[in-house]
């Protein structure tokens, strides 16, 4: 097989991704930084907002909730409301409860290598997390714990209206799909339907399961590949 040639951006990407040692390819395609977007959707930004809102609150009102107790912060979600690309993380870490946001530090770093790998850059997909609450010495949230927060999950998937949903580590498939071997499951389209609404998901290994493990990274990989290729299927410009 004969291998393109990498332009310099590429290379420096490529730099960058060995040294947090995962071995994913990156494509030698330009990413267009200079394309103009049209803000036609700011009612439709609010109108989430709102309903983002008060998702909010019901997930705040939650009683006798230990991981309530334990966070500073309820972890919502970042990037783009309007994005084709939802993904679903299992549950924030102590920098991401500190910080009120998604994917912080390596975890994050990561993630981003992962995206750009496949030429999409963070902040044009939604990310978000099964738990909205960080776990006391970031444990495995718990069977009980994911039941109670799936409905939240599942109504906030219903509010962004992705095309495609990744679902990142055992935790967030457990949720969505009510399997438990990620292993068995990772690299396979399924579907799920919601309110009538089927929507395509991906099961793929976490951020935080390749760093633990980074003899992994090889298969999250061919995820990202098939993940790709569906975008490309579904003809979505992101």
């Amino acid at each position: 097989m004969i291998k393109k040639t990498l332009n310099q951006n590429a290379k420096y990407a490529q730099e960058l991704l060995k040294a947090a040692d995962p071995d994913f390819i990156f494509s030698d395609k330009p990413i267009n930084r200079l394309k103009v977007v049209q803000n036609n959707n700011s009612s439709k930004n609010e109108n989430k907002n709102e309903l983002l809102l008060i998702l909010k609150n019901q997930i705040n009102s939650i009683q006798n909730c230990n991981l309530q107790k334990n966070s500073k912060n309820v972890i919502m979600g970042d990037g783009d409301l309007n994005s084709p690309i939802m993904i679903i993380g299992e549950a924030p870490g102590m920098i991401e409860d500190e910080s009120n946001s998604t994917f912080q530090g390596e975890i994050g770093s990561l993630l981003n290598k992962m995206l750009l790998a496949i030429n999409i850059r963070r902040e044009k997909v939604y990310t978000t997390y099964s738990i909205n609450f960080k776990t006391p010495e970031d444990r495995k949230p718990t069977a009980q714990e994911i039941k109670r927060y799936s409905v939240f999950l599942k109504e906030h998937i219903l509010i962004i209206d992705p095309k495609i949903v990744i679902l990142m580590g055992s935790t967030a498939m457990q949720s969505i799909t009510g399997l438990h071997k990620i292993s068995n499951e990772r690299g396979k389209w399924k579907e799920i339907i919601l309110k009538n609404k089927t929507l395509p998901i991906m099961i793929t290994f976490s951020p935080s399961y390749l760093i633990r493990f980074p003899e992994n990274k090889k298969y999250s990989w061919e995820d990202l590949k098939k993940i790709q290729q569906k975008i490309q299927d579904l003809n979505i410009e992101i």
